[in-house]
């Protein structure tokens, strides 16, 4: 069954059982949420391309110090390299056995998850093709700066860990006080969902409680 299907159908059931409140308050939720979670597998895959890139670097860097081409080495280096890390590698390895300009391969290629580390890998070639820097040096280098980055950011992700607990716990007190409400027979479900001061009430504190959740992630989650 098509998304739009169901998404209709949940904001129907919503607005049936909730009011014109209820869809405002879940439609605000919803999208921060969704947001949110989205932001955090995209930060996750990208500190996993990167930590790949820098590991493929890694491969690349003993070829060359073997002896190898540098078309060679990071061509080998790719076949054990997951994507996209690997079509990074690809690119420099056929444009440096045809003896092109692999800076401006690098910087053409258009990889979001690696935006940043493929430039600098960019700059690095550059400065051995100009200057004459052994590239294995180099690359060593640009490798060794990637896992320093890709540690921090592992380390600050792993201390930010109760903080996010926290506000996770602290986001769902409000529902558990309109539970505890509704058990202590105070019926707030019934001010909320039959009066437009409740309608209000719960898109204020959808917004509220929206934007606290977008804050917390802003403030917790480094950005690789």
């Amino acid at each position: 069954m098509p998304q739009w299907v169901w998404l209709t159908a949940v904001a129907a059931t919503t607005y049936l059982v909730a009011g014109l409140g209820g869809l405002i308050a879940g439609a605000v939720l919803t999208a921060v949420i969704y947001h949110i979670v989205k932001q955090g597998r995209r930060n996750k895959a990208l500190r996993q391309a990167t930590e790949a890139l820098s590991n493929g670097l890694g491969g690349v860097v003993d070829e060359l110090r073997a002896g190898a081409h540098p078309a060679v080495a990071a061509e080998g280096a790719a076949q054990d390299t997951p994507a996209p890390a690997a079509e990074v590698l690809k690119a420099a390895a056929a444009t440096s056995r045809l003896g092109g300009d692999v800076e401006r391969t690098l910087k053409d290629l258009r990889q979001p998850l690696l935006e940043s580390a493929v430039d600098q890998l960019a700059k690095a070639w550059h400065v051995s093709a100009k200057h004459g820097v052994a590239l294995a040096d180099v690359l060593d280098a640009t490798r060794r700066d990637l896992d320093q980055r890709a540690a921090f950011q592992r380390q600050v992700h792993a201390r930010m860990a109760g903080p996010r607990a926290s506000a996770a716990v602290l986001a769902g007190l409000p529902v558990f006080g309109v539970l505890l409400g509704e058990l202590s027979g105070a019926r707030p479900l019934e001010v909320l969902l039959n009066t437009t001061a409740g309608q209000v009430l719960i898109v204020l504190g959808a917004v509220f409680l929206a934007a606290g959740l977008w804050w917390t992630k802003r403030i917790t989650e480094v950005q690789p």
